[in-house]
């Protein structure tokens, strides 16, 4: 899951919309340099990157697994992508491929 984290990064860093499904995960960059990871199922949301610069976060890879330390979790309405952290804040984004990310989580 590692080397997928680093190609949507990669995309973000160019500005580039990019929507990657992997089993049950959605990848997206988006044209502002942002890149997350979703689980659809469970609503949990991991930045990537902002504005184009890496943010941190752990994907722990082995060969048989791998792990996620989700930060937060999101949802989507009426063309706003909503972001929760574990703290409680609440980041309200527009402007990101609302449609695009919908069809691929399957909402």
């Amino acid at each position: 899951m590692s080397q997928e984290a680093e190609y949507i990064i990669a995309r973000a860093r160019e500005y580039e919309n990019r929507i990657v499904k992997i089993g049950g995960l959605v990848l997206f960059s988006t044209q502002t340099g942002d890149a997350w990871l979703l689980d659809p199922d469970d609503h949990f949301a991991l930045c990537l990157a902002r504005g184009g610069d890496r943010q941190f976060f752990q994907i722990i890879d082995s060969p048989t697994a791998f792990r996620i330390e989700w930060t937060a979790n999101y949802h989507i309405d009426d063309g706003v992508f909503y972001v929760i952290g574990h703290s409680g804040q609440v980041q309200m984004i527009v402007g990101y491929p609302i449609a695009e990310i919908l069809q691929a989580t399957g909402a």
